[in-house]
């Protein structure tokens, strides 16, 4: 079903300065007695005109309200929308217009950590911080219930979806250059902020930042992941240490070689590397063996 929904856009209110307008209303008030007096002492026909002063008066003063910076007021009046006003300071509008405030300030979104799947299926829990601010007042206020709790909801469904997208870390089944949440932070962030903005965007708020605040497997797997990233970690040491040996091994033969320091047949050469390689690679040390004899005793 297509999306019949009316969506608002925010619009400048037609709002006055409220200083001149509190002067106004002030001096209506307190010409009242002042109507009141003269219309005892034999001026009947003014009487008439102190209930006017009256209404009028407070109808000034009724209509002011005050706007602290970066504050807006949507403005309604018998339900329709009117316009916002953004100018900071004393204003005034209508008296019959209903006044609603809200904050245009930077604002932080901790969500707390969630348990989610990741893209291997693996349990990993997972939180974020958003900082957000309303960028249009008249689909915050009218588009959705409660844009708070709207923002509130959309960032725990936001970050479940992205952590079902990406693998913890690294691993085999993964093509080359795939990120990962522990390894590509940046990418995840970005790519965290796109699908907030894209989720706000109903409720007329805009996402400056978000990054994630917490990221570890579920405690019912997080010993077995531990001794995982442990021995891939040993595996990826040996495999360096082999390739070091091996070079060191192969200069090692050809400076004898170069240097007719000794020549070697392919047996000897073989007991040679062999001997070698064990010294390189061994993650203890050796110990020595003097050959008192020949080469070959």
């Amino acid at each position: 079903m297509a999306d019949t929904m009316i969506r608002s856009h925010e619009r400048a209110a037609a709002t006055r300065s409220g200083y001149p307008m509190a002067a106004l209303g002030i001096a209506l008030v307190l010409a009242v007695p002042l109507l009141a007096w003269l219309a005892a002492q034999g001026g009947l026909r003014l009487l008439f005109a102190v209930p006017f002063l009256l209404v009028a008066g407070i109808a000034l003063l009724v209509g002011l309200y005050m706007l602290q910076p970066n504050e807006a007021a949507n403005l309604t009046l018998f339900g329709a929308y009117s316009g916002t006003d953004r100018s900071e300071g004393l204003r005034w509008a209508n008296p019959l217009v209903r006044k609603r405030r809200l904050s245009l300030r930077s604002r932080n979104l901790n969500v707390a950590p969630l348990k989610v799947n990741d893209l291997r299926g693996n349990p990993v829990e997972i939180g974020a911080v958003v900082v957000w601010r309303v960028r249009d007042t008249a689909q915050a206020a009218y588009d959705v219930d409660d844009f708070e709790n709207y923002v509130k909801v959309q960032a725990e469904a936001a970050i479940r979806h992205l952590a079902s997208s990406y693998a913890y870390d690294d691993g085999e089944d993964l093509p080359p250059g795939a990120h990962t949440l522990r390894g590509g932070m940046e990418a995840v962030s970005a790519a965290l902020r796109d699908e907030l903005q894209a989720r706000f965007d109903a409720a007329g708020v805009e996402v400056q930042d978000a990054k994630l605040s917490h990221l570890a497997y579920a405690p019912e797997i997080a010993q077995v992941m531990l001794r995982r990233q442990q021995a891939e970690a040993i595996v990826s040491a040996r495999h360096k240490i082999v390739q070091g040996a091996v070079g060191m091994v192969e200069a090692a033969l050809q400076g004898l070689s170069e240097r007719n320091v000794v020549h070697l047949d392919d047996e000897r050469k073989a007991s040679m590397v062999s001997n070698l390689l064990v010294v390189l690679c061994s993650d203890r040390e050796t110990q020595p063996v003097i050959n008192t004899g020949t080469l070959y005793t």
